[in-house]
């Protein structure tokens, strides 16, 4: 691993994408602006538009302009950048750019080290590499690493297939698969909440955990997205990756040590536990959801297949829950629920953990429920812990009444807060990928939703939309904690959700 103030070049394949504009130019100025990145660095733009590099710079500035501040000039800051257009089939391309990297190491000091960050459609990859090291860009004094954007792949053998074109020319500790849920700060808090905490992971076991939800909801739809959508659907776009990451760090065992192999390491064991299904069996644990019409932000919006670049009979998931399985001596019999969807009723991720109840609770009224207690992990757009317990409210009262503790992580500073594609290029430069994902994961995870997939292929629902735009999702997704005896919790509510 190298120290903080990486040097190196940061090579953005598709610099002209939304992508770069909305995250990786920003991240970058951030981490300059900050401190983390000195003098010694350049980025090269590189996709097919024909751009000065004058062109490219305002484009840069423009992308950055609501972050100046202080003494921190956009101009400076922006003369790191250069454009390259560029054929990514074409040979010459690439001895054009690895001309001008060579110009840009000695210009910059940066000693031969490069990110090559593929912000671009995946069915490139192969090709890029593949040129990449024939054209001897990954042949320095320094290092190369690898940075992917998902998709990877569409399932299981396209992930390999991709796999395998990249791995000819990287080797896996050169790849940096990111995953941008790995660089929220209360995702990351995950390991420390249990591990740094005796109260917890004394308790983070079957003996006393009832069931863990994990919620990722967003009050919009497709937008602009629709192709890429209709190929994709909730189950690829975020479960594949974002929601089985958190169930894995989750469940996992403590590491031997604070090291990327480790903590991979026991994240794999977790998904290797995951129970199998039968393509028969999906629809008892999984649920799939499509919105319709609805009213959300108080604006009236349109039904899934309504949106553009959709088939107006598509079969396709904006929503999913389900009941996921650890079968494992730590986690059997307690069950992991997830449910994620677009048009939901707000943007929200969050984790509750509810702890079983006591066998008899002496401070509760005759045939009057129990307040679990609950651990709330909100990972956006707050940050912070809750912690639902039961305290004597009123003098003489022999019940108990529902307390919250409260910890909010950004609420004095959400300006500067890092963003998570921030740490994650940060943590890239200095070589630690404990917070990328490893070929394992993403092997074991596709294999997982494979078989989720296949069913929901083979048989069309029959009830789209199931779901109104602004709720919770679709009333199956209740059904299928009730038959457990349990709700979703809502977070600010400080009750259950329904969907009804």
């Amino acid at each position: 691993m190298t120290t903080n103030n990486p040097k190196s070049i940061i090579v953005i394949f598709g610099a002209t994408g939304d992508l770069a504009k909305r995250k990786l130019f920003p991240s970058i100025f951030r981490l300059y602006r900050s401190g983390k990145l000195s003098e010694d660095f350049a980025v090269v733009g590189v996709a097919r538009r024909p751009l000065t590099n004058d062109e490219f710079r305002d484009n840069v500035k423009k992308s950055i302009g609501n972050l100046q501040e202080g003494n921190v000039s956009a101009e400076t800051f922006s003369s790191h950048f250069y454009y390259h257009p560029f054929d990514v089939t074409n040979v010459a391309s690439y001895q054009e750019l690895k001309s001008l990297l060579g110009d840009l190491d000695g210009k910059y000091h940066t000693e031969g080290n490069r990110i090559f960050y593929l912000a671009m459609a995946p069915e490139f990859f192969g090709t890029i590499g593949e040129n990449l090291k024939s054209e001897g860009l990954t042949s320095t004094g320094g290092w190369s690493r690898l940075v992917i954007e998902k998709p990877f792949g569409h399932d299981y053998e396209s992930a390999k297939e991709l796999n395998d074109q990249i791995r000819h020319v990287f080797t896996e500790d050169q790849i940096y698969r990111i995953d941008h849920y790995l660089g929220k700060e209360m995702v990351q808090n995950i390991e420390v909440i249990r591990f740094a905490n005796p109260i917890f992971e004394s308790l983070w076991n079957n003996q006393y955990i009832s069931n863990i939800q994990i919620t990722s909801s967003e009050t919009l739809g497709v937008e602009d997205r629709g192709r890429y959508y209709e190929s994709s659907g909730a189950l690829r776009d975020m479960v594949q990756n974002h929601m089985l990451q958190m169930v894995a760090l989750l469940a996992m065992e403590p590491p031997i040590k604070l090291k990327t192999e480790e903590i991979r390491s026991e994240k794999v064991k977790v998904l290797r536990a995951l129970r199998n299904m039968s393509e028969d069996e999906v629809d008892e644990y999984f649920v799939r959801g499509q919105y319709g019409r609805g009213i959300v932000n108080e604006q009236e919006v349109p039904a899934y297949r309504e949106e553009n670049s959709v088939d107006p009979e598509s079969n396709t998931e904006t929503f999913v829950s389900g009941k996921l399985m650890i079968d494992n001596f730590r986690w059997a019999g307690v069950p992991f629920y997830i449910r994620t969807g677009k048009r939901m009723t707000k943007k929200s991720t969050e984790i509750v953990v509810q702890f079983k109840d006591l066998p008899m609770n002496l401070y509760v009224e005759k045939d009057k429920a129990i307040h679990p207690n609950l651990l709330v992990i909100h990972i956006q757009p707050e940050e912070g812990i809750t912690l639902h317990l039961n305290a004597r409210k009123g003098e003489g009262s022999t019940t108990s009444t529902p307390i919250k503790l409260d910890y909010c992580n950004n609420c004095d500073d959400k300006m500067n807060t890092p963003e998570a594609y921030e740490r994650l290029l940060y943590d890239c430069m200095r070589g630690d990928a404990t917070n990328f994902t490893h070929w394992d994961e993403v092997a074991l995870s596709w294999k997982f939703v494979d078989t989720i997939s296949r069913a929901w292929t083979n048989k069309k629902a029959e009830n789209f939309p199931n779901y109104e735009s602004g709720s919770m999702g679709p009333k199956e997704s209740d059904a299928l904690l009730a038959k457990d005896g349990l709700h979703w919790w809502s977070v600010e509510a400080d009750t259950h959700s329904r969907s009804e």
